[in-house]
This record gives structure tokens, C-alpha cells and sequence, in this order.
């Protein structure tokens, strides 16, 4: 099962056969009752995103820096309905834990999904990462508010306006790794996924430091849709989040 739910995040989360979205009867307070396969959207208790407060100060052992090895490029940019996300060329991953994650894609949201105290940001970018067993890790990163960004610009021009179209995207992998900070320290919990399934046990590492993008950039995403694409904060529950 979990093979299966990195497949789908890899690809389209549209494939399953109930249809989910963000506003009305199909929107996130609806998303558990919509299909017997969405119902940790609502009875999960470790679900993602949230609102990061009162984070834990732990070690460096225990919040060890994450080990980029980003090589390849990517292939495609998918507008799937949801969102725009950008597929990669195998060969990219980080380690973490000791365990390799395979980078798969990563994808927008706005406003942002998770917030830093209380915070919501105009964009958030979620690098997907799946290792050999299924499992899952999310690298999340904030956009402030600010002067027009190059690589979104970029972006940008080549996402498709159509849901279930994609272009391609010769984007080197120097640049993955160039749209976030360069120190990439981060607040860890474990969470979900924040769309349909909701399955939980997925590592989140939120990095501590933003890049920018301009208003007019995030007014083009958020007018492709017509609409947010985030899901509200979930209950922290009994966990925890380290810094």
C-alpha cells in the first residue's frame, strides 16, 4: 500500500476516482467523507500541515543536517488540477536518518499549507522525496513577499494553463538546490500527506530560512486556479516539533 501511495503522489493524486478540491462540498473539510480511501483526512491524529509553535530544542544528533545529492534534471511540469509540480530525472536524493529519499517532484501551494507561528506565507514549495521502501519526506520551503524571483520566473512560463497538461522543463539540478536558503536548518514532525489520501508517516522538514516572489508572481499561480490550493492547519495532537 505504501508502494502504491508514492506512486501516486509521484504522479497525479487526481487518480483516484473520488474527486477532491478546495472549495465547496469537495473541499477539506469535506475530504474524509468523500471516498472510504480519504478517511485519515479525518480521523488521522498526525496530520499535516500545522502550525509550527513552541518547537523543541533537541541535538544535532537528533536533528542531523540533511544531505543533499541533487544531479539530475528535471523532465516535465504538470499542471495536475492542483497544482503546478515539477517531475525529476532519477538520480537526485537526499539521506536523512540515515536512509536515502529519491527527490521525485516538488509543487507549490498558496498561501502556504504549514504556518511558523501562525504565520501563513504567499507561497510554499514541498520537495517530495520517497526511499526504496515507500516511505516518504517532505522538504518545505517558504516564499516571502518581495522582489521578482528568476527561477520561479521560469517556471512560471512553462507551467501549462490547463489541468492535465505538461510542458517540458529542462531545469538543471544546481537549481533545485539554489531555490532554497543556503543554510538549511529546520524544524522537524511527523505528518502527512496534505491531500487525499492523508496517509500519515511522512517525515516534514520545514527549513527556518525563505526565499521571495514577487505579488505579480503569486497572483499568476493563484489566478491559474482560481482559488487557494492549501489546506488548513491540522491539530498538532501529542506531537512534537524540533528546531
Amino acid at each position: 500500500m505504501i508502494k502504491l501511495l508514492t506512486a501516486i503522489v509521484i504522479t497525479s493524486v487526481s487518480l483516484f476516482a473520488a474527486h477532491w478540491g478546495y472549495t465547496g462540498h469537495e473541499g477539506p473539510q469535506h475530504w474524509g467523507d468523500l471516498s472510504p480511501k480519504y478517511e485519515m483526512c479525518k480521523v488521522g491524529k498526525s496530520q499535516s500541515p500545522v502550525n509550527i509553535s513552541n518547537a523543541v530544542t533537541v541535538t544535532t544528533e537528533d536533528l542531523a543536517k540533511i544531505k543533499f545529492n541533487y544531479t539530475t534534471e528535471a523532465n516535465a511540469i504538470i499542471n495536475n488540477g492542483h497544482t503546478i509540480q515539477v517531475n525529476i530525472q532519477e538520480g537526485s536524493s537526499i539521506e536523512i536518518d540515515g536512509k536515502i529519499f529519491a527527490l521525485k517532484q516538488f509543487h507549490f501551494h498558496t498561501p502556504s499549507e504549514n504556518q511558523i507561528e501562525g504565520r501563513n506565507f504567499p507561497l510554499e514549495a514541498h520537495f517530495v522525496h520517497a526511499a526504496k521502501d515507500g516511505s516518504l519526506a517532505v522538504i518545505a520551503l517558504m516564499y516571502e513577499e518581495g522582489k521578482e524571483n528568476k527561477i520561479i520566473k521560469k517556471l512560471w512560463s512553462k507551467m501549462p494553463h490547463k489541468a492535465g497538461k505538461s510542458s517540458g522543463c529542462k531545469m538543471l539540478a544546481e537549481m533545485f538546490f539554489t531555490m532554497m536558503p543556503k543554510d538549511k536548518a529546520y524544524y522537524r514532525f511527523n505528518g502527512s500527506l496534505t491531500t487525499p489520501p492523508c496517509s500519515e508517516g511522512v517525515r516534514w522538514m520545514v527549513l527556518k530560512g525563505y526565499s521571495h516572489i514577487s505579488k505579480a508572481q503569486k497572483d499568476e499561480f493563484l489566478h491559474l486556479f482560481h482559488h487557494a490550493n492549501n489546506r488548513p492547519v491540522q491539530p498538532i495532537n501529542a506531537r512534537k516539533v524540533m528546531k
